[in-house]
């Protein structure tokens, strides 16, 4: 009992914050604030239910919209192939569950993470300028900053007074009044007042439809396949990231263990259902989350009770949200924008790495100005290379005269090549450069007992190595762990280590050369 009455409380806490930016997010992707309500109401309630993360709320999120956005913006008037970039994402996700893609996200740099995240606070906050000042939005990060200075000599002061304000009560609700009454939605119905009271010539929202949605499965022409198909694998990537990092939020907050790959099910169940109903898609909500789990929030019902709540809000308070202005929602994504910015990173950003901090405005600045995509694929790229590139750096290689392990005796005849560190396609051309400086001598024993693992580079270079030292005329004897002399066995297709000792311990070698 004590259970669902924090669940209840903590669902309908969770629906009074996505409100309005359910709305706010329908309004800034150009599908319109019931898109964003219904993508809240019908994402939030099936990954609730078949969702692996109980405490999460779901719903339109700022990274989400952008992408959405562009699908807006690119298939202008065809709202088929919108919504089946929509309903391919969300089989995208189901698929990344079934395949158990969601232990991988962990493995992203953070860096990536961090340019990006950032990225999307900035184009948020870009692409509500427009519409802070009660003019129309661009559908670009770059237009609206270029058209920006000649936009201002046009800017509406009513507008203005109420995105200004908006983003003040945003910013300096007392944390008192914030536990009961969140500050957007209060901003939300103070502004709304106010514009209805003194008459404001504003843009609002329009008419919201009172009345359940009506289901249509999207088709779309074979021309815009290839659109499509990108567009849905970036809504899926992105919504699978932004969900389980949300993920990881809601287990340091209540100690429990969420089930990424049943959480990704969940949310392609969601959108593959929000795309029917045509709504603005999404993925777990941090706020949303954090504030149904402080609220009582514990189970999958604390999700379904916030779509509810919603539902009931559509159906009977639509008249009402449909005088809300533009400006308002302007203010409240504004604060979004700025809350997205990572400032965890941006803290240290004097100290960080210098490596890291490249990665990180590189995705920031491809994000911003670029693609959304490319720069998560950008960003892991450039932050593998360097990772690689560190690794190699640590590799040692060197070569000494033949010693018994535990005994000082030494063999005048034989030479040691020990091999420390990492032996992979990184690392194997600067062994391979290192090695041509040493061969001076007869019999040379190659000692990888230190190498912690091997990939088929580093095989390729030990057999090149042995070639050529056979050339040279140097006896030479190997030394492999089990598991390198396994995998060297299965690629072995020239017989180079066939013709050639190997031992299992540097002792045997020295004996059996000396």
């Amino acid at each position: 009992m004590s259970s669902f009455k924090g669940d209840f409380f903590g669902g309908i806490t969770a629906a009074v914050i996505a409100l309005p930016l359910a709305l706010a997010f329908g309004v800034a992707s150009g599908a319109g604030a019931v898109a964003g309500l219904y993508g809240a109401i019908i994402l939030g309630f099936f990954a609730s239910l078949f969702g692996g993360t109980p405490s999460q709320i779901s719903g339109p999120t700022g990274p989400m919209t952008i992408v959405f956005a562009s699908a807006v913006a690119l298939f202008s008037n065809d709202i088929n192939a919108v919504m089946s970039v929509v309903l391919l994402a969300g089989i995208f996700q189901i698929l990344f569950g079934v395949l158990k893609v969601g232990k991988y996200v962990k493995y992203i740099p953070y860096p990536v993470i961090s340019g990006f995240m950032s990225g999307i606070g900035i184009i948020i906050i870009i692409l509500q300028l427009n519409p802070f000042i009660g003019l129309e939005s661009q559908n670009s990060v770059i237009n609206t900053l270029y058209l920006f200075p000649s936009s201002l000599s046009n800017l509406n002061f009513e507008a203005l007074i109420l995105s200004t304000l908006t983003l003040t009560i945003m910013f300096i609700t007392p944390k008192s009044i914030a536990r009961v009454f969140p500050p957007a939605l209060l901003a939300l119905v103070l502004m709304t007042i106010l514009s209805v009271v003194l008459n404001f010539n504003v843009s609002t929202i329009g008419e919201i439809p009172s009345s359940l949605p009506s289901f249509s499965i999207p088709s779309f022409e074979f021309e815009k396949s290839r659109d499509i198909l990108v567009l849905a694998i970036t809504l899926a990537l992105l919504g699978t990231i932004d969900t389980l990092l949300t993920s990881l939020v809601a287990d340091s907050i209540t100690k429990t263990k969420h089930n990424s790959n049943k959480e990704l099910i969940g949310q392609g169940l969601g959108n593959s259902l929000v795309a029917l109903v045509g709504g603005v898609p999404g993925a777990g909500a941090t706020m949303r989350t954090v504030i149904n789990v402080k609220s009582g929030g514990q189970t999958k019902f604390s999700g379904m009770i916030h779509s509810l709540t919603l539902l009931i809000i559509a159906l009977f308070l639509a008249p009402i949200a449909s005088q809300i202005p533009l400006a308002v929602l302007a203010g409240i994504l504004m604060k979004v924008g700025i809350d997205i910015l990572d400032y965890k990173f941006l803290r240290v950003i004097k100290n960080a790495p210098k490596n890291d901090l490249i990665v990180m405005i590189i995705v920031f600045l491809l994000t911003v100005f670029v693609d959304l995509i490319m720069a998560v694929g950008v960003g892991i790229t450039l932050a593998s290379i360097l990772i690689v590139y560190r690794i190699s750096k640590e590799a040692k290689l060197t070569i000494t005269q033949a010693k018994k392990e535990n005994s000082d005796l030494i063999f005048e005849n034989i030479r040691v090549l020990d091999i420390d560190g990492a032996f992979f396609f990184g690392s194997a051309s600067f062994y391979e450069e290192e090695i041509n400086k040493l061969l001076d001598t007869k019999k040379m024993i190659i000692n990888c007992t230190h190498v912690p693992f091997m990939d088929i580079s580093a095989i390729f270079t030990l057999e090149e190595l042995i070639l050529k030292l056979k050339d040279l005329e140097i006896e030479i004897s190997l030394v492999l762990k089990q598991r390198h002399l396994d995998k060297i066995k299965m690629v072995d297709k020239t017989k180079v280590f066939e013709n050639i000792t190997i031992y299992k311990n540097l002792n045997d070698a020295l004996e059996d050369m000396k």
